[in-house]
């Protein structure tokens, strides 16, 4: 077999989103002649731990760890948080007010932790995987980003072994992600994080993202600056592991049960939902007595109070975390699975890996965001659920009641099968190979 080594930050034990992508992509590589060998942190700042997921790490594989010196002890210690506290993602708030000490720290963070606080970790990894390359003949690499750190690690392996060949993986975007701007930067810093991001584009001999929008973002940037490999901007979505989906018989919630799993932060409060919902409590007194909303995951102190403002409150479930293995049973339980597009200026591009584990279980998709997006795209295609955009009331209004009423969609099962994780790693290794 071709070895290739991937560097990743989140790898089993650490739970959430960030995992998922290239656990899933290892599970299968073997099968198609590809030997992958891990890299990721001893000792990484993850925000959950999932036992669950060892389950998907082949036996086999070699997985190389070192340990990473990150300055969040310090950061905890400035904000008046306990050592062994985990920081939550995405700018969630679970407090009523955001203290001078935590957007003092949000500063620091974007103005001199370039590009993320894993940069301590970028020149002692050159150095231990530069051995590990030398000792190993290791030819290709695979940098799984954010944290942007591992394209750097990665950037700096490719300068010093010219033959290697690169795909730098994009989950989400550099300095086009939904917070940038909450960062704070200086011009300087904003330099400097655009300055690195193109480098990586420069430099890879593949730069793989998760949707068609993102990529063709990168391509844009990398062509303004006189670029003109065209071909090295390459797509491949997330996707579903078939083997995840329960076999159990499971019993569907006798409520109307809409769910959404995962973080819910301030950019993701689906304002539209909660006054609908209102609506449809007051006018519809079955509705009433048959809504259920759940909550799996963390929530923001701002979409509680806006539960409340609209007199949710009493319908509303909430789940802390659930391993992954209860989350797919949670997923296939509900009545309708709720999924919400942050409302920023890339939200055309934002294609979530959770969209595809919604579609694999079986339950109909309610959808908040752009109607000419990456992922309405995919659930036209897929005929996985419904799509409202941001501002339409009314028509989310019908696609609620739809799914109340009726309560069934004639899903197109062959196209949602081109998104099993197995069939997606074929496509991967057909890029290694073409390398």
């Amino acid at each position: 077999m071709n070895k290739v080594l991937i560097l990743t930050y989140y790898w089993p034990p650490s739970g959430g989103a960030g995992v998922q992508r290239w656990l899933k992509f290892v599970k299968y590589m073997q099968q198609f002649n590809w030997e992958p060998v891990i890299y990721t942190a001893e000792n990484g700042e993850i925000p959950v731990l999932d036992a669950s997921l060892q389950k998907d790490v082949p036996e086999n594989i070699t997985v190389l760890k070192t340990s990473i010196w990150e300055p969040y002890t310090i950061y905890k210690r400035f904000i008046g948080r306990k050592k062994e506290d985990k920081i939550n993602a995405s700018f969630l708030n679970e407090n009523r007010k955001t203290g001078f000490t935590e957007k003092l720290s949000v500063w620091i963070r974007g103005n001199f932790f370039i590009p993320d606080a894993r940069k301590f970790w970028i020149n002692p990894s050159i150095r231990y995987l530069s051995d590990y390359i030398r000792k190993n003949k290791v030819n290709y690499i695979i940098s799984s980003g954010p944290p942007h750190s591992m394209h750097l690690i990665a950037l700096g392996l490719k300068k010093k072994f010219p033959d290697l060949k690169w795909i730098s993986d994009f989950r989400d975007p550099w300095t086009n992600i939904d917070f940038y701007e909450k960062l704070m930067l200086t011009p300087l810093a904003d330099k400097k994080h655009h300055k690195q991001e193109l480098s990586v584009l420069k430099n890879a001999d593949v730069v793989l993202s998760i949707g068609k929008a993102m990529s063709d973002e990168f391509e844009n940037m990398y062509v303004n600056a006189g670029g003109t490999d065209h071909n090295k901007f390459k797509v491949i979505t997330n996707g579903f592991d078939e083997e995840d989906v329960s076999k159990e018989e499971i019993v569907k919630d006798k409520k109307f049960s809409i769910a959404h799993i995962g973080t819910l932060v301030k950019d993701r409060n689906p304002s539209i939902l909660w006054k609908v919902l209102n609506e449809l409590i007051k006018e519809n007194i079955d509705f009433r007595k048959q809504l259920q909303i759940k909550l799996v995951g963390k929530v923001d102190i701002y979409i509680k109070d806006q539960i409340e403002k609209y007199q949710l409150k009493n319908f509303v479930k909430t789940i802390d975390y659930l391993p992954h293995d209860e989350v797919i049973k949670e997923q296939q339980r509900s009545r309708v699975l709720l999924l919400l597009v942050n409302n920023t200026k890339n939200a055309k591009g934002i294609l979530t890996g959770k969209f595809f584990e919604y579609m694999s279980s079986g339950s109909p998709i309610l959808a908040i965001g752009p109607k000419d997006g990456d992922l309405a795209a995919i659930i036209n295609e897929t005929n996985s659920g419904l799509i409202s955009g941001f501002e339409d009331e009314e028509n989310l209004k019908q696609n609620i009641l739809a799914y109340f009423n009726d309560g069934y969609i004639n899903r197109n099962e062959a196209a949602i099968l081109k998104y099993s994780r197995k069939g997606l790693t074929k496509k991967l290794c057909e890029v290694l190979n073409s390398l």
